[in-house]
């Protein structure tokens, strides 16, 4: 009978597979399907909204995007080549941002939020030092 448990754990491991694909789908077609209502939203009512709303919803389509992409790669080829690289950019723009934020703003900081900002930076280079290992 030991053959019968290895073939139930070979479709146990599908199954799971499959369960982490189809809710990948999902997340892509939610992606796509806010993608698709925001840009309609900013055709039609662009005249009406906010400069500095225009922006944020450019970068949150720009994020999406990413993301769309991101899912897409890895539904179909499992894995994403570009994850990794975005990643480490990502970290590394926080991570200047944040130093010039603190160099500026320290003294004009709670200690606690002080703290807590300089443990995110630590954490942030320790994550950095760890993509750039699996890249």
């Amino acid at each position: 009978m030991p053959h019968i448990n290895r073939d139930h754990d070979r479709h146990e491991g599908q199954d799971s597979l499959h369960e982490i694909n189809a809710r990948r789908v999902d997340q892509l077609i939610d992606l796509v399907e806010k993608h698709t209502r925001t840009e309609r939203h900013l055709e039609e009512h662009s005249n009406i909204t906010d400069l500095d709303e225009i922006k944020y919803v450019l970068e949150l389509q720009k994020e999406r995007e990413h993301q769309i992409k991101h899912l897409r790669n890895l539904i179909a080829f499992g894995r994403d080549e570009d994850f990794y690289k975005r990643e480490v950019e990502n970290i590394e723009k926080n991570l200047t941002y944040t130093e010039h934020y603190l160099d500026h703003n320290k003294h004009n900081m709670d200690e606690f939020t002080l703290e807590k900002t300089i443990e995110k930076q630590e954490h942030r280079r320790e994550q950095l030092e760890n993509l750039k290992h699996l890249s």
